[in-house]
């Protein structure tokens, strides 16, 4: 079977989902649930991963997953080959348990992995099981707002993100989790994922691409690989425009020059690849309402003038 691109480096934080094959159940009862947390904690201790948040679903589950020695792959083949055994051998049946390979998305450790965790524990709200998160018994949610014990759980870092007192952390994290119930877009952190694995800011985004390698199995692993590596960073077009222009790029940054400001916006979203969020981290002040309203605007403009729109030809040619 082809293998997609995958990133694997010291100390990553991802965020893992797998689901059932042809999206069936992967847990029969509770004791199921059980099991699969004792081959993550297997997992931990053979592979010295951490686990910082989970929620485990009835035909999928959430991991956010830190690998202190880039070796994610082995850590899930561990857990979802030995888990694929255990319920075949209990139920009596053949095959795959797992519909394809895992997905894995890199995360910063920063308010994106925060938002993250908030999502995976928000699952079981979203798909009606329960009114409240703290509800639902098979996710990590109870142990960050409460003092319930959890030996496989690491919770520094996501509460670390939100205070440095951890009783004040476990309350602002319950209250910034629940307040997100409701919303009619609860997956909105997930927009902001680049190129199918990446999730964080543009600075993130750069140095996590600089880590891709030649080493992979598939046709398809490098053609992710080359579509990734055409796609150009944010500071590389605000340079190539301030070059063109004969100004300073931080000048286009901060609005002094609110034409090459505009272009810069319209290109970095046409070539970048990168999210409103991602892109207003390039611009001071403004926010991402701002950055989509401005590149819906100058869009409807270069389809409404030749002139410009050969100008803005010729500044994406020297985008090399």
């Amino acid at each position: 079977m082809a293998r997609a691109l995958r990133i694997e480096y010291e100390d990553a934080v991802y965020h893992v989902l797998s689901r059932g094959n042809e999206r069936r159940r992967i847990y029969f009862s509770k004791t199921d649930y059980q099991k699969f947390l004792g081959y993550v904690a297997e997992a931990k201790k053979k592979y010295g991963i951490e686990i910082h948040s989970y929620a485990l679903m009835k035909n999928h589950y959430h991991l956010v997953i830190e690998t202190p020695d880039a070796n994610l792959s082995k850590a899930m083949h561990h857990i979802n080959s030995s888990y694929t055994t255990y319920i075949n051998n209990r139920m009596k049946r053949n095959g795959h348990l797992f519909q394809g390979r895992y997905k894995a998305i890199v995360v910063s450790r920063d308010s994106y992995l925060a938002e993250l965790s908030r999502y995976v524990h928000l699952n079981p709200v979203r798909a009606g099981m329960v009114k409240k998160p703290e509800e639902y018994p098979f996710s990590s949610y109870q142990t960050y707002v409460t003092d319930k014990n959890n030996e496989l759980l690491t919770q520094d870092l996501i509460l670390g993100l939100i205070s440095g007192n951890k009783a004040e952390a476990k309350r602002q994290y319950r209250r910034f989790t629940e307040s997100a119930i409701g919303e009619e877009e609860p997956d909105e952190i997930l927009k902001n994922v680049y190129g199918g694995i990446i999730l964080g800011g543009t600075r993130f985004i750069k140095e996590t691409l600089g880590r891709i390698k030649g080493e992979y199995l598939s046709k398809e692993g490098i053609t992710q690989r080359r579509a990734l590596r055409t796609l150009h960073s944010g500071e590389e077009i605000i340079e190539v425009i301030a070059k063109l222009y004969k100004v300073k790029a931080e000048e286009i940054r901060k609005n002094k020059y609110r034409e090459q400001r505009k272009i810069a916006i319209y290109l970095i979203k046409e070539k970048s690849g990168a999210t409103n969020r991602q892109i207003s981290e390039l611009f001071d002040g403004m926010s991402c309402a701002a950055i989509a309203k401005t590149y819906e605007r100058f869009k409807k403009e270069v389809k409404g003038s030749r002139k410009l729109y050969k100008e803005i030809a010729g500044i994406e040619k020297a985008i090399v």
